[in-house]
């Protein structure tokens, strides 16, 4: 039986995705508030004694100066995923609230491995296309992740696993006096002056300011924002999320100075410890690239990451069911246009700055 979510019914939602094994923060109801600059519906589907097997929260938003809309499922749906009766009916779903918002595709990028060839062809039998041929941040959510295992594991047994000099570079760090706390709003700005310094540094656009207000004011207790602190000197920062039995590390930022301290090793570390006191099952470092070649200028993180003893997580994709395959053509060449001026201006005005 599918439906769509009413206000009356959000602890109920909330509570079935946080307790289902696939459900993702990017699905729940404090996210939705985060990404509030996107309108926000979810399909639910019940079984014959009325409980929830299967949702999918979907963000919709108007392309600019045109009459059509986007549909984004981030990571979802959540249920079982050999139960492609639900699958169906939720995508039924969706092509309702397509057809509603005049939508010209939806978008979705479950948080299903790349193995999982059944529901690969499941979705391509619904009219879905594939799309998994970059390794390099190509899709709005990161292909590859790097995950640690930590379910029914203590802190020994987690650090055990650790590369040798991951260890010594966290032990380090607490011999030259660095400090992490778990800190609130109050040292956002802080926080946010090394978001930009690291964009500078690794040449990413940084979001604003307002978006990591709104996220610590959204998120609640599912998010913490770490700081790492030297001679009483904020040095680096990351902002992770508790959601269900998962912690993921969002975002992070450091200093230009002080790197010979190790920080980012421990904020990590006290990430993990937070993970684990939560009895979590994973702990999610979030995005690597898929090109393990060690002349690839993003292997530097991913090695980073695996020192901590996970492994490599490639899910199966984006998923796109177009439903007007005109307006998709002119939708993309115009973000295209808008992502090349954006590239220069941000490289002409960090030419301007150094």
């Amino acid at each position: 039986m599918v439906e769509f979510l009413s206000p009356d019914r959000l602890d109920e939602y909330e509570t079935f995705v946080l307790s289902h094994p696939k459900g993702h923060f990017c699905q729940s109801v404090v996210w939705s508030r985060v990404k509030s600059e996107w309108a926000w519906e979810v399909i639910l589907v019940r079984d014959d004694l009325g409980a929830l097997v299967g949702s999918l929260a979907v963000l919709i938003r108007k392309v600019p100066f045109l009459p059509w809309k986007l549909l984004y499922a981030p990571r979802g749906p959540v249920f079982d995923t050999d139960d492609h009766y639900v699958l169906s009916q939720l995508i039924q779903g969706a092509r309702g609230l397509a057809e509603k918002h005049k939508a010209y595709a939806l978008k979705l990028d479950p948080d299903i491995a790349c193995d999982n060839s059944d529901f690969i062809e499941a979705m391509r039998s619904h009219g879905f296309e594939l799309y998994a041929d970059g390794k390099n941040f190509e899709g709005i959510q990161p292909r590859f992740v790097f995950r640690l295992d930590i379910a029914g594991m203590d802190e020994d047994q987690v650090m055990a696993r650790f590369h040798e000099k991951w260890r010594y570079n966290i032990r380090l760090a607490v011999r030259k006096g660095v400090k992490v706390e778990v800190c609130g709003k109050e040292r956002l700005k802080d926080f946010y002056d090394l978001m930009i310094v690291t964009g500078m540094r690794d040449r990413f656009i940084t979001r604003p300011y307002s978006y990591f207000e709104r996220m610590m004011d959204s998120m609640g207790s599912h998010l913490r924002m770490y700081m790492a602190f030297y001679k009483e000197i904020p040095i680096a920062g990351a902002l992770s999320i508790h959601f269900g039995d998962k912690v993921w590390y969002l975002y992070g930022a450091s200093s230009n100075d002080y790197r010979n301290v190790m920080p980012n090793y421990l904020l990590q570390w006290e990430m993990i410890r937070w993970a684990i006191a939560e009895r979590c099952r994973i702990y999610d470092f979030r995005g690597v690239s898929g090109d393990l070649t060690e002349d690839n200028p993003l292997y530097g993180l991913y090695r980073f990451k695996k020192g901590f003893g996970g492994k490599l997580t490639e899910f199966c994709g984006e998923f796109e069911l177009c439903m007007n395959p005109s307006a998709k053509r002119l939708v993309e060449s115009l973000h295209k246009m808008y992502s090349t001026s954006a590239s220069i201006l941000y490289r002409l005005r960090n030419r301007a700055k150094s």
